[in-house]
């Protein structure tokens, strides 16, 4: 395998043409910190794009910044909190259950994984901060899809469809995210001794009412957690809202860095079994738990995620989930099984699809072969 190195979206467009001369696929890497995810890529050589970093343009009062597309995370967060401002999609850090270094992960992997943490439950995922961007796609041309505007009205929503495509539909070059203000405080707030049925209800209830959390996540063992954003007044109005919501619970301080932990997968890092990410609806939640019965465990957003470790066979989880009406994908294991259903089975229609976008804008199947699934 040959690693190319490339350092402007010229050496990509060179690079990708040479590719698709020699007929040689290519595994899209940044800084590496989630080669762990997804299923293995068996490709002939490595397209080097970790030089591809830099903030381009930052425009505080239109609450617009533009970067290169390996730009650090950790570079546009300090960015923007200089400026009193915020990702509204709280990145996640998932290096650390790769064996990464923790903070080392790019703008790029995180669109491209959809890699969201806690506060997605009131701003949205990556796909809903991602205005525009620049990319190279398997015919070797550079275009640029959405724009620079939060309205953006013209042509397909392409933004949405990179993220989460693992790197298979091009390489990108440039991203435009929208950002947020920062809210002048943030409070934790804590419910012991729930079990989980109980818990994830207490969440939902929080979750339907005017309140905007930031955070709703349950721990085992832990309770139930709310974070609570804003300026000192209105945030202490909204916590003495919580308690009269909740008049039943004994309401406590809890951890302020508790949605770190489980946004990233923290309390998985350590675990020798697999490791999943399930999405469902909220109020499925908890059936899920009673049919996976995980042995580790936590929710975000509500329940409408699940992080489990178990060594329930995947097709078993892949079934559970799709019950419960929603989606797994399985984070983090063994070689052997990264060759396996990683993501859940595609139904014939929306497989037909799947395979018709791959062709539309990677005809010779150049970038991160098999990636997603054997062939695409």
């Amino acid at each position: 395998m040959t690693t190319i190195r490339v350092s402007s979206e010229d050496e990509v467009v060179d690079a990708v043409g040479a590719a698709r001369a020699a007929r040689r696929t290519l595994e899209i890497v940044g800084r590496g910190s989630k080669r762990g995810l997804g299923r293995a890529v068996e490709s002939d050589d490595m397209l080097d794009c970790s030089a591809l970093s830099g903030i381009v343009s930052y425009e505080p009062e239109e609450l617009v910044l533009t970067c290169k597309a390996n730009t650090p995370v950790a570079e546009i967060v300090e960015a923007v909190t200089r400026a009193n401002q915020q990702l509204g999609f709280a990145p996640a850090d998932w290096g650390p259950l790769y064996g990464a270094a923790a903070g080392t992960a790019t703008i790029a992997g995180v669109l491209s994984a959809d890699a969201c943490g806690s506060a997605a439950v009131r701003y949205g995922r990556a796909r809903d901060h991602l205005l525009g961007y620049r990319a190279v796609n398997g015919l070797g041309e550079a275009y640029r899809g959405g724009g620079k505007v939060v309205k953006n009205v013209t042509g397909f929503d392409l933004p949405k469809l990179m993220c989460g495509a693992f790197g298979t539909l091009g390489v990108l070059t440039e991203v435009t995210l929208r950002v947020f203000p920062r809210a002048g405080s943030s409070a934790v707030l804590r419910v012991r001794n729930l079990e989980a049925a109980s818990g994830l209800a207490l969440l939902r209830r929080v979750w339907s009412s005017p309140l905007e959390a930031t955070g709703l996540g349950y721990v085992p063992g832990d309770g139930a957690s709310v974070r609570l954003d804003g300026a000192t007044r209105p945030l202490a109005e909204k916590i003495a809202a919580l308690r009269v919501l909740l008049p039943e619970c004994a309401i406590e301080d809890g951890d302020p860095k508790a949605f770190d932990r489980i946004g990233n997968g923290a309390m998985f890092v350590d675990s020798e079994l697999p490791v999943w990410r399930i999405a469902v609806p909220p109020a499925n939640a908890a059936q899920s738990i009673e049919v996976l019965r995980p042995v580790h465990w936590c929710a975000d957003w509500a329940g409408g995620l699940l992080w489990i470790a178990t060594d329930v066979e995947p097709a078993r989880v892949h079934a559970a989930a799709s019950k419960a009406d929603g989606r797994a994908v399985l984070m983090r294991a063994d070689e052997v099984a990264r060759h396996g259903p990683v993501f859940p089975p595609e139904g014939e229609v929306r497989l037909k699809i799947t395979r018709s976008v791959k062709a539309a804008f990677d005809p010779l199947h150049l970038f991160n072969p098999g990636r997603m699934a054997e062939g695409i």
